[in-house]
């Protein structure tokens, strides 16, 4: 082939169909990693420099921020206001106002903003994206002229980020509730005024989000939770200006009140004289000091009961943000470890370290102890010296609620919560500190040990009388049910069916506990991709996956209340608020089928009457997945290039430290979740999506797939991975196998053409003899084939409802991407070995910064390589030295060559690799 096409996307487009044909002579051929050498060899003969490789990575890269952005404008249509403000018209047409005033005081959804680690795009990036789908202008001026430079993400960035999200989905909601009011005025116009409308409620627990964290001190929490309140009183008291001077003028001295304290405890409180000032400025009396809204809200209602129509109208408005939000951007989760409860506990319960936990022993010690606890005063010195990350965060709490805001809830979510000591425990620090009357205890629910016992968990729990009089006066019963770990750990699909199940057997339990006059408060904490619960086929879908309609009517055909509580997860989840029209419209999309919403009447799924087929398959579904998780195969080909696949995306570490040859052996449990998922992007197969559906049903096929066609929720799983295989390359993960291939290495310069990298290539061949990478691969790969095999055969026998129109345009821009990402990591690798030998240092070896590079732990060998060959010295003209000298001569230079040919190439190589990363995940969606 003419070397010029390789320069153009349609060229290499053009390419890989030709390549694509051959598989049909040779079953095996591999046209991904072909045109990854075809490329390598243009790129080691100079024929094709680096400008021209990046040159293609951002025209790719465009064409991955316009699909992102078109998605967006997809799932969420329609965008324009008008379109959406007649749509909440038809929405709200009860006749009755008893009704209508039911119907619109019951949130839609609670809206909750995590800082997962899914900051994938720049924030110009994320901008042209959200731009281009709130204007639906997608062409390349628009979307790409964005600059692609990262971010440094810290935790002050994504709180930042998290703010500016929930204020444009505030701004969203006082438009619909603007609406609300008008419709009922016209339709209502003696009662109207006594409308509170609640369309959907806000929360976040960025900054509060303590498991697994040890870089968030109590101050950060304190310090947000008083700027969020600064930003919340400013807002209302700018909104309450123009129409009711003499209460903004009051809020807006409530605000310079609560900015004050915010710096103070934005400062080093280290020593204990600053923290007792700052300490004793927020809790001392003051005249602008504002605890609660209570009695605001009471004015500008009864404000607005002698006003007229508009003026009551923006009264009412400002009142209903004011009794969803509190004083703060909305309410707060604070999040901790099991393992963190059971620690602080056990000082009280067992301070011997005798007693076992999860005994009946201890649950009726820890009864007694509920039984017998008085409330304690508690102060900000008493925070500052207590060393039990748990009970620091209830000391917290009590003092946001006792100094900060006494209105809004505060919800303490229980990872890893697999014993009901755990949940009393949290009960028993709530009432030690006062504050259980306003702290919402809920278990999370993600490993597979707590999927499998959760039901038995929740009777036993809501069991105790302690509970249930605790729930009874709070009125709910709170619930976190995870979709990531459950998806790693158990298999998306299998997780989710777990997952439903689970709430299926919390109606039951609170039947059986006498709670039905209660809430159930689920909060679903999918991501925003299908590896992380997110169904990418449509917004009901998404909205009814996580949450199905057979779980919803359980509740409600128990008569309980449902409060459905949806996660929306970092970068990538914030972007559906990323513009005002976008926030409009992701809300009015909830608001037109509330989150709790089902049809009772509606006859009873195949899927959960057969459940002789339906159990087995979840089964089956789950072994494979379970097999793949055990597999010493699977983990070492996902953990084959550690985590240098992927760029940084958070604050938080995607990965427990270890040394070097630890890499090697690394268990999959020393990756979150997030990055599992995202190396499963990366590598081309979304193993945990996909994996089982074919071969779960063999031998029993035909039957399987009649109750998939003729089921909504089997059409929807369906529908789910229909999505994933339609981004699915398994000749994508056998390639990358290749680049470790000892024999590739050996025989590539061969024929002869390619001898300026013949000794490198040697090097590579003989390093790499007794590399494990190649044969993991094609194990793994072997395995995943038969499984997609018999996928294709189940296919052949479910009608595609939705088959997408860009598909095979798709998978190819896919491919082009992965074939230039293999041919800079070539490059990378032949670059490493041609360095020049360089001493031990620091016990670092040369074969250890090999090996750095071989598993992209990239930034660690170039510091090596930078250190072994500097280019910057200290001048001898620095010196005042009488003796004079005649070295350094002309021969005594820096390494400049060295880094020209061989670390600098390496450096850029790896960018324009980690934007490919980014790449890939726009066209799946979303990273991880």
């Amino acid at each position: 082939m003419n070397g010029p096409e390789l320069h153009t996307i349609a060229g290499l487009d053009a390419r890989l169909q030709e390549l694509h044909k051959l598989t049909a002579q040779t079953p095996t051929y591999n046209p991904v990693f072909q045109l990854g050498l075809e490329l390598s060899r243009k790129l080691e003969s100079g024929e094709m420099g680096l400008d021209a490789v990046e040159s293609l990575v951002s025209e790719l890269e465009c064409e991955g921020l316009r699909v992102r952005a078109a998605r967006l404008d997809r799932l969420v249509h329609p965008m324009p206001p008008a379109d959406n403000d007649a749509r909440i018209d038809a929405a709200a047409d009860e006749d009755d106002f008893t009704a209508f005033a039911v119907r619109w005081q019951r949130p839609a959804a609670h809206v909750v903003f995590t800082a997962h680690p899914t900051f994938l795009l720049s924030a110009a990036q994320s901008e042209a994206v959200t731009h281009a789908a709130s204007s639906g202008d997608f062409a390349e001026a628009t979307v790409c002229a964005a600059s692609p430079a990262r971010d440094t993400i810290t935790l002050d960035y994504e709180h930042a980020a998290a703010m500016a999200a929930i204020a444009r989905g505030q701004k969203a909601r006082d438009r619909i509730n603007e609406r609300l009011f008008s419709i009922a005025a016209a339709r209502f116009p003696k009662r109207w005024k006594s409308l509170q409308p609640m369309p959907v409620r806000f929360a976040h627990w960025v900054g509060y989000d303590m498991d697994g964290r040890t870089d968030i001190s109590w101050s950060t929490s304190i310090r947000y939770r008083l700027e969020e309140k600064a930003m919340r009183l400013a807002g209302y008291a700018a909104a309450l200006k123009p129409i009711e001077p003499e209460i903004a003028t009051r809020l807006e001295r409530a605000h310079a009140h609560t900015a004050e304290m915010a710096t103070l405890f934005a400062g080093d409180l280290a020593a204990p004289e600053a923290l007792s000032a700052a300490a004793n400025a927020l809790t001392a009396a003051h005249p602008d000091k504002l605890t609660s809204l209570t009695g605001v809200i009471a004015e500008l209602e009864e404000e607005a009961r002698h006003g007229g129509p508009e003026v009551a109208r923006a009264l009412l408005v400002i009142a209903a943000a004011m009794r969803a939000d509190g004083l703060g951007m909305g309410w707060i989760h604070f999040r901790v470890n099991s393992s963190q409860l059971q620690n602080a506990i056990r000082r009280r319960i067992d301070p011997d370290g005798t007693l076992n936990l999860a005994s009946q022993a201890a649950l009726v010690r820890m009864r007694e102890l509920l039984a017998e606890v008085k409330p304690l005063r508690s102060n900000f010195a008493a925070l500052a010296i207590e060393n039990s990350t748990a009970v620091r965060q209830f000391l917290a709490m009590a003092q946001i609620l006792g100094h900060i805001d006494a209105d809004a809830p505060i919800r303490m979510l229980v990872a890893e919560c697999e014993e009901p000591t755990t949940i009393l425990a949290a009960l028993y620090f709530a009432r030690m500190f006062g504050i259980s009357d306003k702290v919402d205890v809920s278990p999370l629910f993600e490993t597979e040990s707590a999927l499998e016992h959760g039901g038995r968990f929740l009777e036993a729990v809501l069991a105790e009388p302690a509970y249930r009089e605790y729930a009874k006066r709070r009125g709910r019963v709170s619930i976190q049910t995870g979709f990531s770990d459950a998806g790693r750990f158990v298999g998306q699909i299998p997780a989710s069916l777990a997952i439903e199940r689970l709430q299926g057997r919390l109606s039951e339990a609170m039947v059986g506990a006498g709670l039905t006059d209660v809430s159930a408060l689920i909060f679903n904490t999918h991501g925003e991709s299908m590896g992380r619960g997110a169904h990418p086929s449509s917004l009901s879908d998404r909205f009814a996956w996580p949450l199905s309609p057979w779980a919803r009517r359980r509740f409600l055909r128990a008569g309980i209340r449902l409060e459905p509580e949806v996660s929306f997860q970092g970068g990538d989840g914030y972007l559906w608020f990323g513009s005002d029209e976008l926030a409009l419209a992701t809300i009015t999309r909830m608001v037109e089928e509330p989150l709790w919403s089902a049809d009772v009447n509606a006859p009873t799924d195949l899927f959960y009457r057969r459940t002789d087929l339906s159990l087995d398959y979840y089964r089956a579904i789950r072994g494979v997945q379970h097999a793949h998780l055990e597999s010493r195969t699977y983990s070492r080909a996902i953990t084959a290039f550690g985590l240098g696949l992927l760029n940084d995306t958070g604050s938080r570490k995607s990965r427990r430290q270890s040394d070097i040859a630890a890499d090697r052996t690394m268990s999959l449990r020393q990756i979150r979740a997030i990055p599992h998922n995202a190396i499963l992007q990366q590598l081309g197969y979304p193993v945990n999506v996909i994996a089982g559906v074919g071969t779960a049903a063999d031998g029993n096929r035909e039957e399987l797939a009649h109750m998939l066609r003729e089921s909504a929720r089997g059409r929807q799983i369906i529908r789910l991975v229909r999505a994933a295989n339609a981004v699915a390359s398994i000749k994508t993960m056998a390639a990358f196998g290749e680049l470790f291939n000892s024999a590739y290495w050996a025989s590539r310069p061969y024929r002869g053409d390619e001898q300026h990298i013949s000794d490198a290539c040697q090097k590579l061949a003989e390093y790499l003899t007794g590399d494990d990478r190649t044969g993991v691969f094609r194990r793994l790969v072997s395995r995943l084939r038969i499984d997609a095999l018999k996928l294709h055969q189940l296919f052949d026998l479910i009608p595609d409802e939705s088959p997408p129109a860009d598909r095979e345009h798709t998978r190819r821009s896919m491919g082009v991407l992965q074939a230039l990402r293999l041919a800079l990591y070539q490059h990378m690798f032949l670059r490493t070995v041609m360095v020049p030998s360089f001493s031990r240092a620091n016990d670092i070896s040369r074969e250890d910064v090999l090996e750095m590079f071989f598993s992209l732990r990239v930034d660690d060998g170039l510091a090596q390589l930078r250190r072994a060959f500097p280019v910057h010295f200290p001048s001898i003209d620095d010196f005042s030295v009488d003796e004079p000298s005649d070295y350094p001569d002309s021969h005594a230079t820096g390494y400049g060559r060295i880094h020209a040919d061989f670390i600098d190439p390496i450096a850029r190589s790896n960018a324009l690799c980690l934007r490919i990363t980014t790449a890939i995940a726009n066209e799946f969606g979303a990273h991880g």
